[in-house]
Protein backbone atom coordinates (compact mmCIF):
# COMPACT_ATOMS: atom_id res chain seq x y z
CA UNK A 1 0.00 0.00 0.00
CA UNK A 2 2.66 2.35 0.98
CA UNK A 3 4.33 2.02 -2.69
CA UNK A 4 1.09 2.50 -4.25
CA UNK A 5 0.59 5.36 -2.46
CA UNK A 6 3.78 6.92 -3.10
CA UNK A 7 3.76 5.97 -6.82
CA UNK A 8 0.64 7.31 -7.25
CA UNK A 9 1.97 10.93 -5.69
CA UNK A 10 4.91 10.99 -7.73
CA UNK A 11 2.44 10.43 -11.16
CA UNK A 12 0.69 13.22 -9.40
CA UNK A 13 3.73 15.12 -9.27
CA UNK A 14 4.45 14.63 -12.82
CA UNK A 15 1.01 15.46 -14.06
CA UNK A 16 1.35 19.08 -15.98
CA UNK A 17 -0.05 21.92 -14.32
CA UNK A 18 -3.70 22.37 -16.00
CA UNK A 19 -4.54 18.50 -15.37
CA UNK A 20 -4.01 18.90 -12.02
CA UNK A 21 -5.60 22.46 -11.66
CA UNK A 22 -8.20 20.73 -13.73
CA UNK A 23 -8.60 17.62 -11.27
CA UNK A 24 -9.04 19.99 -8.02
CA UNK A 25 -11.47 22.75 -9.77
CA UNK A 26 -13.42 19.20 -10.61
CA UNK A 27 -13.09 18.06 -7.19
CA UNK A 28 -14.54 21.44 -5.89
CA UNK A 29 -17.18 22.24 -7.99
CA UNK A 30 -18.51 18.20 -6.80
CA UNK A 31 -18.71 19.43 -3.24
CA UNK A 32 -20.35 22.83 -4.34
CA UNK A 33 -23.20 20.95 -5.96
CA UNK A 34 -23.47 18.57 -3.10
CA UNK A 35 -23.95 22.04 -0.82
CA UNK A 36 -26.56 23.12 -3.84
CA UNK A 37 -28.45 19.87 -3.21
CA UNK A 38 -28.50 19.96 0.18
CA UNK A 39 -29.49 23.65 0.22
CA UNK A 40 -32.48 22.98 -2.55
CA UNK A 41 -33.40 20.05 -0.20
CA UNK A 42 -33.78 22.41 2.71
CA UNK A 43 -35.63 25.13 1.01
CA UNK A 44 -39.20 26.13 2.15
CA UNK A 45 -42.01 27.62 0.27
CA UNK A 46 -40.75 30.75 2.63
CA UNK A 47 -37.52 31.19 0.26
CA UNK A 48 -37.87 32.98 -2.52
CA UNK A 49 -36.92 30.09 -4.89
CA UNK A 50 -39.80 27.89 -3.52
CA UNK A 51 -40.15 24.68 -1.99
CA UNK A 52 -37.53 22.19 -3.81
CA UNK A 53 -36.33 24.05 -6.27
CA UNK A 54 -34.23 22.37 -8.68
CA UNK A 55 -30.56 23.31 -9.17
CA UNK A 56 -31.45 25.20 -12.46
CA UNK A 57 -33.42 27.82 -10.26
CA UNK A 58 -30.32 28.62 -8.52
CA UNK A 59 -28.46 29.14 -11.41
CA UNK A 60 -31.14 31.71 -12.86
CA UNK A 61 -31.59 33.25 -8.97
CA UNK A 62 -30.83 36.75 -7.21
CA UNK A 63 -28.44 38.75 -10.15
CA UNK A 64 -29.11 36.42 -13.20
CA UNK A 65 -32.04 37.59 -13.76
CA UNK A 66 -30.79 40.74 -14.42
CA UNK A 67 -28.10 39.49 -16.86
CA UNK A 68 -31.14 37.26 -18.12
CA UNK A 69 -33.01 40.54 -18.81
CA UNK A 70 -30.06 42.45 -20.26
CA UNK A 71 -29.72 39.41 -23.42
CA UNK A 72 -33.47 39.15 -23.55
CA UNK A 73 -34.41 43.14 -23.53
CA UNK A 74 -31.43 44.98 -23.56
CA UNK A 75 -31.55 48.68 -21.99
CA UNK A 76 -34.25 50.85 -20.93
CA UNK A 77 -34.09 54.16 -23.09
CA UNK A 78 -35.99 55.90 -20.91
CA UNK A 79 -35.01 55.28 -16.52
CA UNK A 80 -38.10 53.13 -14.90
CA UNK A 81 -39.31 55.55 -11.93
CA UNK A 82 -40.58 54.27 -8.39
CA UNK A 83 -44.02 55.97 -7.16
CA UNK A 84 -42.02 58.09 -5.18
CA UNK A 85 -40.57 59.86 -8.56
CA UNK A 86 -36.87 58.23 -7.81
CA UNK A 87 -34.62 56.03 -10.71
CA UNK A 88 -36.34 52.18 -9.53
CA UNK A 89 -33.60 49.44 -9.72
CA UNK A 90 -32.60 48.16 -13.78
CA UNK A 91 -30.64 46.99 -15.91
CA UNK A 92 -27.86 49.70 -16.43
CA UNK A 93 -26.62 48.31 -13.41
CA UNK A 94 -25.01 45.37 -15.05
CA UNK A 95 -22.44 45.53 -17.85
CA UNK A 96 -23.37 43.67 -21.33
CA UNK A 97 -20.19 41.27 -21.78
CA UNK A 98 -21.39 38.68 -19.92
CA UNK A 99 -25.24 38.74 -20.59
CA UNK A 100 -24.52 38.70 -24.62
CA UNK A 101 -21.74 36.01 -24.21
CA UNK A 102 -24.21 33.83 -22.68
CA UNK A 103 -27.04 34.81 -25.09
CA UNK A 104 -24.64 33.54 -28.59
CA UNK A 105 -23.19 30.65 -26.17
CA UNK A 106 -26.87 29.57 -25.32
CA UNK A 107 -28.01 29.73 -28.63
CA UNK A 108 -26.05 26.83 -29.54
CA UNK A 109 -26.88 24.61 -26.36
CA UNK A 110 -30.70 25.48 -26.69
CA UNK A 111 -31.21 28.58 -23.80
CA UNK A 112 -29.51 31.57 -22.51
CA UNK A 113 -29.13 29.80 -18.78
CA UNK A 114 -26.89 26.75 -20.41
CA UNK A 115 -24.74 29.53 -21.75
CA UNK A 116 -24.50 31.36 -18.90
CA UNK A 117 -23.43 28.31 -16.82
CA UNK A 118 -20.68 26.99 -19.08
CA UNK A 119 -19.37 30.91 -19.44
CA UNK A 120 -18.91 30.62 -15.58
CA UNK A 121 -17.66 26.99 -15.39
CA UNK A 122 -14.84 27.44 -17.54
CA UNK A 123 -13.99 30.83 -16.83
CA UNK A 124 -13.56 29.42 -13.26
CA UNK A 125 -11.43 26.91 -14.39
CA UNK A 126 -9.18 29.06 -16.46
CA UNK A 127 -8.82 31.42 -13.72
CA UNK A 128 -7.71 29.00 -11.61
CA UNK A 129 -4.96 28.41 -14.09
CA UNK A 130 -3.56 31.58 -14.71
CA UNK A 131 -3.52 32.29 -10.95
CA UNK A 132 -1.30 29.41 -10.25
CA UNK A 133 0.55 30.73 -13.17
CA UNK A 134 0.90 34.32 -11.55
CA UNK A 135 1.38 32.95 -7.61
CA UNK A 136 4.22 30.21 -9.03
CA UNK A 137 6.32 32.99 -9.33
CA UNK A 138 6.38 34.28 -6.31
CA UNK A 139 5.95 31.27 -3.95
CA UNK A 140 6.68 28.11 -5.60
CA UNK A 141 4.45 25.31 -7.37
CA UNK A 142 3.27 23.87 -4.14
CA UNK A 143 2.10 27.34 -2.90
CA UNK A 144 0.60 28.38 -6.06
CA UNK A 145 -1.32 25.20 -5.64
CA UNK A 146 -2.61 25.43 -2.24
CA UNK A 147 -4.07 28.91 -3.02
CA UNK A 148 -5.75 27.63 -6.06
CA UNK A 149 -7.32 24.76 -4.01
CA UNK A 150 -8.26 27.78 -1.15
CA UNK A 151 -9.69 29.68 -4.34
CA UNK A 152 -11.88 26.93 -5.65
CA UNK A 153 -13.41 25.99 -2.67
CA UNK A 154 -13.74 29.42 -0.90
CA UNK A 155 -17.13 30.19 0.78
CA UNK A 156 -18.07 32.11 -2.70
CA UNK A 157 -17.10 29.61 -4.70
CA UNK A 158 -21.21 28.80 -5.93
CA UNK A 159 -20.37 31.87 -8.03
CA UNK A 160 -18.26 29.59 -10.86
CA UNK A 161 -21.61 27.30 -11.25
CA UNK A 162 -24.29 30.52 -11.09
CA UNK A 163 -25.30 32.87 -13.63
CA UNK A 164 -23.25 35.71 -11.95
CA UNK A 165 -20.16 37.75 -13.91
CA UNK A 166 -17.93 37.05 -11.47
CA UNK A 167 -15.99 34.07 -12.68
CA UNK A 168 -15.29 35.95 -16.38
CA UNK A 169 -14.70 38.92 -14.30
CA UNK A 170 -11.65 36.93 -12.07
CA UNK A 171 -10.32 35.23 -15.29
CA UNK A 172 -9.55 38.23 -16.59
CA UNK A 173 -8.49 40.43 -13.85
CA UNK A 174 -5.84 37.87 -13.45
CA UNK A 175 -4.73 37.62 -17.00
CA UNK A 176 -4.33 41.32 -17.03
CA UNK A 177 -1.95 41.08 -13.32
CA UNK A 178 0.07 38.54 -15.18
CA UNK A 179 0.88 40.71 -18.24
CA UNK A 180 1.48 43.72 -15.96
CA UNK A 181 3.97 40.98 -13.62
CA UNK A 182 5.47 39.56 -16.74
CA UNK A 183 5.81 43.28 -18.50
CA UNK A 184 3.74 42.36 -21.14
CA UNK A 185 1.65 45.49 -20.90
CA UNK A 186 0.72 45.26 -24.63
CA UNK A 187 -2.30 42.52 -24.01
CA UNK A 188 -3.89 45.16 -21.61
CA UNK A 189 -5.24 47.26 -24.30
CA UNK A 190 -7.65 44.28 -25.38
CA UNK A 191 -8.03 43.42 -21.62
CA UNK A 192 -8.97 46.60 -20.01
CA UNK A 193 -12.14 47.27 -22.62
CA UNK A 194 -12.98 43.36 -22.04
CA UNK A 195 -12.97 43.82 -17.42
CA UNK A 196 -15.08 47.30 -18.26
CA UNK A 197 -17.65 45.74 -19.91
CA UNK A 198 -17.57 42.46 -17.61
CA UNK A 199 -18.19 43.98 -14.37
CA UNK A 200 -17.62 47.45 -12.33
CA UNK A 201 -14.25 48.07 -11.23
CA UNK A 202 -11.28 49.08 -13.69
CA UNK A 203 -10.98 52.03 -12.69
CA UNK A 204 -9.39 50.55 -9.73
CA UNK A 205 -6.95 48.84 -12.12
CA UNK A 206 -6.52 52.35 -13.50
CA UNK A 207 -5.28 53.65 -9.45
CA UNK A 208 -3.40 49.74 -9.89
CA UNK A 209 -0.95 50.50 -13.06
CA UNK A 210 -0.51 54.21 -11.22
CA UNK A 211 0.43 52.84 -8.32
CA UNK A 212 2.57 50.32 -10.43
CA UNK A 213 4.32 52.71 -12.61
CA UNK A 214 5.62 55.18 -9.44
CA UNK A 215 7.06 51.50 -8.13
CA UNK A 216 8.96 50.81 -11.28
CA UNK A 217 10.03 54.23 -11.25
CA UNK A 218 11.27 54.30 -8.12
CA UNK A 219 12.73 51.13 -8.29
CA UNK A 220 14.48 51.70 -12.11
CA UNK A 221 17.70 50.77 -10.43
CA UNK A 222 16.89 47.58 -9.26
CA UNK A 223 14.88 46.98 -12.91
CA UNK A 224 15.27 49.17 -15.75
CA UNK A 225 12.67 51.32 -16.93
CA UNK A 226 12.12 51.17 -20.24
CA UNK A 227 10.38 54.12 -22.40
CA UNK A 228 8.41 51.36 -24.02
CA UNK A 229 7.20 50.52 -20.58
CA UNK A 230 6.43 54.14 -19.17
CA UNK A 231 4.37 54.43 -22.65
CA UNK A 232 2.42 51.48 -22.28
CA UNK A 233 1.93 51.86 -18.38
CA UNK A 234 0.57 55.33 -18.86
CA UNK A 235 -1.73 54.46 -22.37
CA UNK A 236 -3.16 51.59 -20.42
CA UNK A 237 -4.02 53.73 -17.14
CA UNK A 238 -5.62 56.24 -19.67
CA UNK A 239 -7.64 53.45 -21.30
CA UNK A 240 -8.69 51.88 -18.26
CA UNK A 241 -10.17 56.01 -16.88
CA UNK A 242 -11.63 56.05 -19.88
CA UNK A 243 -13.38 52.85 -20.17
CA UNK A 244 -14.12 53.26 -16.31
CA UNK A 245 -16.02 56.20 -17.14
CA UNK A 246 -17.53 55.19 -20.61
CA UNK A 247 -20.71 52.95 -19.29
CA UNK A 248 -21.88 56.01 -17.60
CA UNK A 249 -21.46 57.89 -21.01
CA UNK A 250 -23.64 55.51 -23.06
CA UNK A 251 -26.13 55.15 -20.45
CA UNK A 252 -26.88 59.16 -20.74
CA UNK A 253 -26.87 59.09 -24.61
CA UNK A 254 -28.75 56.10 -24.62
CA UNK A 255 -31.63 57.46 -21.99
CA UNK A 256 -31.12 61.53 -22.38
CA UNK A 257 -29.83 61.57 -18.65
CA UNK A 258 -26.54 62.53 -17.53
CA UNK A 259 -26.66 61.04 -14.38
CA UNK A 260 -28.51 57.63 -15.35
CA UNK A 261 -25.79 55.28 -14.33
CA UNK A 262 -25.04 56.58 -11.28
CA UNK A 263 -28.76 57.19 -10.44
CA UNK A 264 -29.20 53.37 -11.23
CA UNK A 265 -26.98 52.36 -8.83
CA UNK A 266 -28.41 54.25 -5.52
CA UNK A 267 -31.22 52.71 -6.26
CA UNK A 268 -30.37 49.83 -4.40
CA UNK A 269 -28.58 51.71 -1.71
CA UNK A 270 -31.95 53.63 -1.06
CA UNK A 271 -33.35 50.64 0.54
CA UNK A 272 -30.89 50.61 2.74
CA UNK A 273 -30.22 54.08 4.26
CA UNK A 274 -33.50 56.05 5.87
CA UNK A 275 -34.66 59.04 3.77
CA UNK A 276 -33.25 57.48 0.54
CA UNK A 277 -30.09 59.29 -1.16
CA UNK A 278 -29.96 62.29 -3.41
CA UNK A 279 -26.69 61.77 -4.71
CA UNK A 280 -23.45 59.92 -5.10
CA UNK A 281 -21.26 61.12 -2.60
CA UNK A 282 -17.37 59.50 -2.77
CA UNK A 283 -16.70 57.06 0.66
CA UNK A 284 -20.00 58.40 2.21
CA UNK A 285 -21.66 54.78 1.56
CA UNK A 286 -18.74 53.40 4.44
CA UNK A 287 -20.04 55.92 6.65
CA UNK A 288 -23.77 55.69 6.04
CA UNK A 289 -23.35 51.50 6.35
CA UNK A 290 -21.02 51.41 9.16
CA UNK A 291 -23.90 53.72 11.35
CA UNK A 292 -26.88 51.43 9.96
CA UNK A 293 -25.31 48.23 10.88
CA UNK A 294 -24.70 49.30 14.53
CA UNK A 295 -28.14 50.46 14.96
CA UNK A 296 -29.20 47.52 13.62
CA UNK A 297 -27.72 45.64 16.28
CA UNK A 298 -28.67 48.10 18.94
CA UNK A 299 -25.28 49.44 19.19
CA UNK A 300 -24.45 53.75 18.96
CA UNK A 301 -23.81 54.57 15.46
CA UNK A 302 -20.53 56.09 16.56
CA UNK A 303 -19.47 53.27 17.45
CA UNK A 304 -19.78 51.83 13.88
CA UNK A 305 -17.45 54.64 12.35
CA UNK A 306 -15.06 53.61 14.65
CA UNK A 307 -14.98 50.43 13.92
CA UNK A 308 -15.26 51.47 10.12
CA UNK A 309 -11.72 53.42 11.30
CA UNK A 310 -10.12 50.28 12.85
CA UNK A 311 -10.91 48.53 9.79
CA UNK A 312 -9.55 50.56 7.36
CA UNK A 313 -5.93 50.91 9.66
CA UNK A 314 -6.10 46.90 9.80
CA UNK A 315 -6.58 46.20 6.31
CA UNK A 316 -3.66 49.03 5.50
CA UNK A 317 -1.61 47.14 8.12
CA UNK A 318 -1.79 43.95 6.74
CA UNK A 319 -1.22 44.44 3.00
CA UNK A 320 2.09 46.49 4.11
CA UNK A 321 3.30 44.56 7.31
CA UNK A 322 1.82 40.72 7.07
CA UNK A 323 4.95 38.62 6.04
CA UNK A 324 2.71 36.47 4.05
CA UNK A 325 0.96 39.43 2.26
CA UNK A 326 4.46 40.61 1.71
CA UNK A 327 5.58 37.26 0.25
CA UNK A 328 3.58 37.71 -2.62
CA UNK A 329 5.07 40.81 -4.53
CA UNK A 330 4.41 44.32 -4.41
CA UNK A 331 1.71 44.25 -7.68
CA UNK A 332 -0.60 41.58 -5.56
CA UNK A 333 -0.33 44.15 -2.24
CA UNK A 334 -0.77 47.34 -4.81
CA UNK A 335 -3.90 45.96 -6.82
CA UNK A 336 -5.48 45.09 -3.47
CA UNK A 337 -5.25 48.10 -2.08
CA UNK A 338 -6.06 49.83 -5.36
CA UNK A 339 -9.33 47.55 -4.90
CA UNK A 340 -9.95 47.95 -1.64
CA UNK A 341 -10.04 52.20 -2.11
CA UNK A 342 -11.97 51.77 -4.56
CA UNK A 343 -14.78 49.98 -2.55
CA UNK A 344 -14.25 52.21 -0.01
CA UNK A 345 -15.19 54.93 -2.34
CA UNK A 346 -18.09 53.62 -4.32
CA UNK A 347 -20.07 51.06 -2.25
CA UNK A 348 -22.23 50.48 0.58
CA UNK A 349 -21.27 47.40 2.83
CA UNK A 350 -24.58 45.34 2.64
CA UNK A 351 -24.51 41.65 2.55
CA UNK A 352 -23.23 41.34 -1.18
CA UNK A 353 -20.11 42.84 0.15
CA UNK A 354 -17.90 39.40 0.44
CA UNK A 355 -19.12 38.81 -3.36
CA UNK A 356 -17.41 41.97 -4.33
CA UNK A 357 -14.40 40.91 -2.47
CA UNK A 358 -13.44 38.45 -4.93
CA UNK A 359 -11.24 40.25 -6.90
CA UNK A 360 -8.93 40.07 -3.85
CA UNK A 361 -8.39 36.45 -4.71
CA UNK A 362 -4.86 36.55 -5.41
CA UNK A 363 -4.57 37.26 -1.77
CA UNK A 364 -5.29 33.51 -1.16
CA UNK A 365 -1.46 32.96 -1.87
CA UNK A 366 -0.84 34.71 1.52
CA UNK A 367 -2.84 31.85 3.23
CA UNK A 368 -0.87 29.58 1.34
CA UNK A 369 2.63 30.46 1.99
CA UNK A 370 3.03 28.48 5.56
CA UNK A 371 4.07 25.11 4.75
CA UNK A 372 2.36 23.66 7.19
CA UNK A 373 0.24 20.98 6.30
CA UNK A 374 -2.18 21.07 9.14
CA UNK A 375 -2.24 24.98 8.55
CA UNK A 376 -3.34 23.90 5.08
CA UNK A 377 -6.03 21.81 6.05
CA UNK A 378 -7.37 23.38 8.92
CA UNK A 379 -7.65 27.01 5.90
CA UNK A 380 -9.36 24.48 3.47
CA UNK A 381 -11.87 23.17 6.25
CA UNK A 382 -12.78 27.06 6.90
CA UNK A 383 -13.47 27.81 3.54
CA UNK A 384 -15.40 24.61 2.92
CA UNK A 385 -17.41 25.43 6.07
CA UNK A 386 -18.14 29.33 5.00
CA UNK A 387 -19.25 27.98 2.08
CA UNK A 388 -21.71 25.59 3.16
CA UNK A 389 -22.82 28.79 5.85
CA UNK A 390 -23.00 31.29 2.69
CA UNK A 391 -25.07 28.73 0.18
CA UNK A 392 -27.72 28.05 3.47
CA UNK A 393 -28.29 31.20 3.68
CA UNK A 394 -28.98 32.76 -0.12
CA UNK A 395 -30.05 29.29 -1.66
CA UNK A 396 -31.66 27.42 1.08
CA UNK A 397 -33.09 30.37 2.93
CA UNK A 398 -33.07 33.58 0.93
CA UNK A 399 -35.72 35.22 2.45
CA UNK A 400 -34.30 38.72 4.11
CA UNK A 401 -32.30 41.61 3.26
CA UNK A 402 -29.38 39.92 4.74
CA UNK A 403 -28.89 36.94 2.32
CA UNK A 404 -28.58 38.69 -0.95
CA UNK A 405 -25.57 37.50 -2.73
Amino acid sequence: MAQLALRALRGWARTPHATRIAVIYLGARVVTTVFLLIAASQSTSLSRFGAQPGLGAFVLGWDAQWYWSVAVYGYPTTLPLTDGGEVAENTWAFMPLYAYASEILGALFGSWASGALIISLVSGYLACLVLHRLLRRRLGCSAATWAVILFASSPLAAMFQVAYAESLFLMLLFLALETVATRRYAWLYALIPLLAFTRPGVLAFALFLGLHGIVRLVRRREEPLLTSHVVHIIAAGALATLCGFSWQAIAAMATGDPGAYLATELAWRRHWVAGGVDAFVPFEGWVQAAQFWFAQWGMPADWGVAALVLLVVGAAAVLVRAKPVRALGADIRLWSASYLLYLLAVFFPQSSTFRLLLPLSPLWGAFAVPRSRWWRLGVLGACLVGQAVWIHAVYALGNTFWQVP
